[in-house]
């Protein structure tokens, strides 16, 4: 048996509004489809399909998107600017760095680069 990654479904409580921001975030035109559900499809990704239910978010994630970035204060200054909130301060180590953030309805993402910066 081969299995393929079809799409990632967030659970959220306004799927027009969560699909608008990671449309502006990673690219792609956001689809509002029936029964409240939205997706987007970046370009180069996987889809993301944006699912209503009646609860608000009360926990951390169990599963979290790694967005890769030239540069993180850029992506998260623009991510800001979309009503993103950052969590914490940037980390960086032998391996990159990553800047953790929430999505306006606090879904947990990092930002993430590959080098590690020189000292």
């Amino acid at each position: 048996m081969c299995a393929r990654l079809n799409q990632i479904v967030v659970d959220c409580r306004d799927p027009r509004r969560l699909v608008r921001f990671w449309a502006a975030l990673l690219g792609g035109d956001p689809v509002d489809r029936a029964r409240g559900w939205s997706h987007v499809e970046p370009p180069g990704g996987v889809r993301l399909a944006f699912q209503p239910v009646a609860e608000d978010k009360a926990v951390k994630n169990r599963l979290h998107l790694d967005i890769e970035v030239d540069t993180i204060e850029p992506a998260t200054a623009h991510a800001l600017r979309l009503g993103a909130t950052r969590i914490g301060e940037t980390v960086t180590d032998d391996q990159g760095s990553f800047q953790v953030m929430a999505d306006p309805e606090g879904n947990e993402f990092c930002f993430v680069c590959d080098a590690a910066p020189a000292t």
